[in-house]
């Protein structure tokens, strides 16, 4: 690539992202295409391009007939649709044979050990949280790979480049948890209607591990999250895990506290605060330790 193709290059590249950043696909997509038309076929940049292309043209794919028909319905369309839209890309993941064969792995570890019911609903709700993270990975435009399943450990999704700042990786950090509490809230609900203690075991054990994941440590949701936090900010989660320890005595929020402590030494933190990542971070650590309080006794007698 000769000096005049490279800034080409990197000039539609800026022009891609500023246009993903304001959800003009079609704008972002024709950019990507040209600058996939400068690359040699055989680079890696040639194929994470190629990748950002078709990220878009699942968010295009939506139909603008039927967004037609649903805004016919008003709030209630609305509603349909983004449900609808979700769901199907919520099952995208399953379409990839590495995620579907690690799953199936993961499926008959926790089968073997607690039964099928209760393997199948820890299982779909990792999936979840990892989903959580590759729709904020496609809404940044971030190339990543499929979720992959490790029994005893959990899942992990792959990112192929960087988020451009640390407000992005909050952002697609904290996805994860905050669709993980989707799915350990729509557990509590089915063990509601149906009074089966498996259904609490699930939303228990899957509020547990979301709660894990906001550790503000290493590279886990929390320590992610963390990152976009100034020192003030994380001073007040520290208090807000405390408090809710005092509320609920869930001794994971001491772990979360005290590696809220530690962070406050730290030199890693920004200028500016981000309110948005505070009280998405506050906001899970209260619902889901909660949730795990509400669900503690019943859970045992699922095992």
């Amino acid at each position: 690539m000769t000096l005049t193709q490279q800034q080409e290059f990197d000039a539609l590249v800026e022009h891609a992202k500023l246009a993903g950043q304001a959800r003009d696909w079609q704008g972002a997509r024709q950019a990507w295409v040209k600058a996939l038309e400068l690359l040699p076929p055989d680079s890696a940049e040639y194929q994470l391009t190629k990748t950002r292309i078709e990220n878009i043209d699942l968010q295009l794919s939506d139909g603008s007939v039927w967004k037609k028909r649903f805004a016919k319905l008003g709030p209630i369309g609305t509603f349909l649709l983004v449900a609808l839209s979700k769901g199907k890309l919520l099952l995208l993941g399953l379409t990839k044979l590495s995620t579907f064969a690690s799953m199936l792995a993961f499926f008959a570890v926790y089968w073997s050990l607690f039964g099928w019911r209760f393997a199948l609903g820890f299982v779909m709700s990792i999936y979840i949280h990892e989903m959580g993270h590759v729709m904020a990975l496609r809404k940044y435009n971030i190339a990543a790979s499929a979720p992959m399943f490790i029994p005893f450990f959990g899942a992990f999704v792959r990112m192929k480049q960087y988020p451009g700042n640390v407000g992005e990786d909050a952002r697609v950090g904290l996805a994860g948890p905050i669709w993980g509490l989707g799915s350990a809230i729509a557990a509590w609900l089915a063990a509601i209607a149906t009074g089966l203690p498996v259904w609490y075991a699930i939303a228990h054990t899957a509020a547990w591990l979301n709660l894990f994941n906001l550790l503000p440590i290493w590279q886990l949701d929390g320590g992610r999250g963390f990152r976009a936090l100034t020192r003030r900010q994380r001073g007040m989660a520290a208090g807000v895990a405390i408090a809710m320890w005092a509320l609920t005595h869930q001794t994971i929020l001491l772990l979360i506290a005290l590696g809220a402590g530690y962070r406050l030494f730290s030199r890693d933190y920004p200028a500016d605060d981000d309110n948005i990542i505070l009280m998405q971070y506050a906001g899970l650590i209260v619902l889901l330790s909660l949730l795990m309080t509400m669900t503690d006794r019943i859970a045992g007698a699922a095992f």
